[in-house]
């Protein structure tokens, strides 16, 4: 008998968990051994379960795949991650694989993809979706610093400049002027459509 490898389902949307759950189960090597509706509480049953692969939606509350793939490396390094996303950018394959993740797979692929991939990660090889890992290639680099991309993250959330500046512990004028800087870089006429560019580009979520 194949050994069974254990296996964790985080997404916060509850048919597409339940469906990734009975999806898995009909392998007769895969025992899917806890399911979390949020980032927090995949870090908590990783903790608790000790899973062989944590499978992961990029786009959950409290911390995003990625947010959980980095405190998994430190919280319970025996498992490895596999990033599952609908709606994933060059950006995010390439800030998941620097936080450790083994796999990026599209919600859309074929059932026996997943269930190949989660052995493959178990194995420690890795698997990047072929049509996000061919838009990579030609995908344009992001012309923003750090602190641009932290001042337009909070921009994004409609918070007032002197919230910003509170929470980066920078000057008012400052943050207008990073703010400024990521508008002209990005070619936006305005701060909406910088947030825009930036999110389209998977620069920021």
């Amino acid at each position: 008998m194949a050994e069974q490898v254990r296996v964790l389902i985080a997404d916060d949307e509850g048919t597409i968990r339940a469906a990734l759950a009975a999806l898995l189960e009909l392998e007769a090597d895969l025992d899917v051994i806890a399911q979390a509706a949020n980032g927090r509480e995949a870090v908590e049953l990783a903790r608790r379960h000790r899973p062989d692969v944590a499978v992961l939606d990029l786009e959950m509350p409290d911390l995003d795949g990625i947010a959980v793939v980095a405190e998994l490396h430190r919280a319970a390094p025996g498992c490895v991650t596999v990033v599952l996303s609908g709606r994933g950018r060059p950006a995010h394959l390439r800030e998941a694989l620097e936080a450790g993740a083994q796999a990026f797979v599209a919600k859309g692929a074929p059932a026996g993809t997943l269930a190949d991939v989660i052995r493959g990660a178990q194995r420690g090889e890795r698997y990047v979706d072929p049509t996000l890992a061919a838009e990579a290639l030609t995908a344009p680099a992001n012309p923003l610093t750090e602190r641009e991309l932290e001042v337009l993250r909070l921009a994004a959330l409609d918070l007032p400049t002197a919230v910003i500046a509170r929470r980066t512990h920078l000057a008012t004028g400052t943050v207008r002027n990073y703010v400024a800087a990521a508008t002209a870089k990005l070619g936006a006429e305005s701060k909406g459509q910088a947030v825009a560019i930036a999110r389209a580009q998977g620069w920021i979520r």
